[in-house]
């Protein structure tokens, strides 16, 4: 496995897991009364679940891109 297939997947499963923090924390009591006010969750969900889509994808094209031969 050369080393873009290693970032890629380190990339991947960060991104998972950083969505999946996105998710919890959208649903937590202090995001929940932050959409009451002001009709969207927190700051901090959403960060995540951004950069945890946007980790992913680029982690998925890593993996899935051929590597360079140098």
């Amino acid at each position: 496995m050369n080393g873009q297939k290693a970032i890629g997947i380190a990339l991947l499963v960060g991104g998972v897991i950083l969505l999946y923090f996105g998710m919890n924390a959208s649903d937590s009591f202090a995001s929940e009364v932050s959409e009451v006010f002001t009709g969207s969750p927190t700051d901090r969900s959403i960060w995540m679940m951004v950069l945890g889509a946007v980790a992913a994808v680029a982690g998925g094209i890593m993996t899935i891109l051929p590597g360079r031969s140098s």
